[in-house]
């Protein structure tokens, strides 16, 4: 048999064929209907859109501020002693970091830095009473942005990373998404009909997630050159440039997690701080962090308030708050399902403190003096009437905002706004090369290490789905698609918290029942890891 007969023969020998063939046909019916009438498609879409908003918002509130809440009980608790399996961690924790944060919201983090804050400085949120374009709203803009990015937009990231992961490395449940029904199935049933409806709505999901990203930056590199230079791409040069990055990211994911991803991430720290570093010190600094500071100091102060604000005493309260706020709790409720199961992939043998840790607060470590920094930068030279960015933005939209912001940074803002483009690039690609991963495992029933003509398959209809949309104009329909979807793994992530604590109470007792200084002093292992704690059941190949 030649290598490329082997190759096929491992890619249809792994797929599991109800998740593949189902996530793959749903994800083309959508496409076709998009191209055939987009216009009609979106109204449906966008129609069933509106409803969620306008009936759950409370909902998706009230679940992601439950699970920053269950995600502090774990890394201050004595169940965070807890361990993912009984191996030794994979990665350095640095390495674990960098890949957490690169396949999570790093791309918008690094996209919306310069522009968030402009948006609320231009029409301030009401959830406050200021003036727009006033002194009073800088710091509120800059504050409501780290709200929008720092620890809840990641809160269920981490909840699903943890619920597959706990119950993957210590129950034995298969490599899914669907691993986090175990205490409801038992990890032996996890296989039927109900995981089955979970995955694939997983591999939908993240179809959906991803592609809609792949357009959003593809935009931005045609906004850019648009801007910067004058150049109108037309459809093929859309399709070219969405080409290339779907090249990019095929390649970094043939590579695998150690030799692709691990030193992309890696990578994409570096250049996301120097390019913070210098915005501080090439911009007005002591604003800077003058501003940054008072941001700061008003998220903490003001954050359950925030959390819990659904309408204010005007009108468009409401619509605000849903436009924004859980706008950006859907979002990532529809990555979840990939960003958890990469999460878990690279999470065994840490300590549920760890990885509780690395989801919201280091990740907010990260985040929060990014949006200080930077959109503080982009408020402050837009107030002082150094730069015009709100102009370009209205005409260009909030793609522009970082060509605008870097280019006027003096001394290196040419070199600054290179770094720019190259670190969303980057950690679109590794959020791309996650995604695409998770999707594979997915769909081939849990394996660790897909074949690479599996990879490549999910990587090229990702590609197909984004270029098309791109060229038809449908990004903004996948996207109300994919907040759709969000939607139900709201439900999916409540569901996974409630089986982490009643799988912990049922191995450890309840929480408040616990002899604290016993249980903080035991090793993992002396904590009784369950019944089938240490058995990892998953292929390593």
């Amino acid at each position: 048999m030649s290598t490329s007969d082997g190759a096929v023969a491992e890619f249809l020998d792994e797929i599991e064929p109800v998740i593949f063939a189902f996530g793959a046909i749903i994800t083309l019916l959508f496409v076709v209907a998009f191209s055939l009438s987009p216009d009609a498609a979106y109204e449906a879409v966008d129609g069933v859109r509106v409803w969620i908003l306008a009936q759950f918002n409370w909902f998706f509130l009230l679940a992601m501020l439950g699970f920053v809440l269950f995600l502090g009980l774990v890394i201050f608790g004595p169940w965070g002693n807890l361990r993912l399996g009984d191996k030794e961690p994979e990665y350095s924790y640095l390495s674990y970091f960098a890949m957490m944060y690169s396949a999570g919201l790093a791309a918008g983090i690094v996209f919306w830095g310069p522009a968030e804050a402009l948006f609320h400085y231009s029409t301030v949120p009401p959830f406050f009473g200021a003036e727009a374009q006033s002194a009073a709203a800088m710091p509120l803009a800059v504050q409501y942005s780290i709200f929008h990015w720092s620890l809840t937009q990641w809160s269920c990231f981490t909840v699903m990373g943890l619920g597959i992961g706990y119950f993957v490395y210590n129950y034995d449940a298969p490599l899914r998404v669907s691993a986090v029904l175990t205490p409801i199935l038992g990890a032996d049933n996890v296989d039927g009909t109900l995981g089955k409806i979970v995955d694939i709505l997983a591999v939908f999901a993240t179809l959906g997630g991803v592609a809609t990203s792949l357009g959003f930056i593809g935009s931005q590199f045609i906004t850019g050159l648009n801007f910067q230079w004058g150049i109108q791409l037309g459809d093929i040069g859309t399709i070219l440039v969405i080409t290339g990055m779907v090249v990019i990211f095929t390649v970094s994911l043939v590579l695998g997690v150690d030799r692709g991803i691990r030193r992309l991430s890696n990578f994409n720290m570096v250049v996301f701080l120097l390019l913070m570093a210098a915005t501080l010190i090439f911009g007005p600094t002591i604003r800077i962090l003058e501003l940054g500071t008072q941001a700061i100091g008003g998220f903490v102060g003001d954050f359950f308030q925030m959390s819990l604000f659904t309408q204010a005493t005007v009108d468009s309260g409401n619509k605000w708050v849903n436009a924004w706020t859980v706008f950006y709790w859907l979002w990532p409720l529809a990555w979840s399902p990939f960003a958890g199961l990469f999460i878990a992939r690279i999470s065994r043998g840490r300590s549920v403190r760890e990885v509780a840790f690395a989801g919201i607060g280091a990740t907010s470590l990260a985040t929060i003096p990014w949006f200080a920094i930077v959109g503080g930068s982009g408020v402050l030279l837009q107030h002082n009437g150094t730069a015009n960015i709100l102009g370009p933005v209205s005409e260009y939209g909030e793609a522009v905002s970082g060509y605008v912001l870097f280019g006027n940074l003096p001394i290196l803002g040419p070199v600054l706004l290179f770094a720019f483009l190259v670190l969303v690039t980057t950690f679109f690609v590794t959020s791309a090369d996650s995604s695409t991963l998770a999707v594979s495992m997915m769909t081939t029933g849990g394996k660790k290490h897909p074949s690479s003509i599996n990879r490549i398959f999910w990587a090229v209809l990702q590609g197909a789905v984004a270029s098309i949309l791109m060229v038809v104009g449908g990004v903004r329909a996948l996207q109300s698609a994919a907040i759709i979807t969000g939607a139900p793994f709201a439900i999916i992530c409540v569901i996974t918290t409630l089986g982490l604590i009643r799988t912990f109470q049922d191995d450890y007792g309840p929480l408040l029942l616990q002899d604290r200084t016993t249980l903080w002093g035991r090793s993992s292992s002396e904590s009784g890891q369950g019944a089938t704690a240490g058995v990892s059941g998953q292929d390593d190949d």
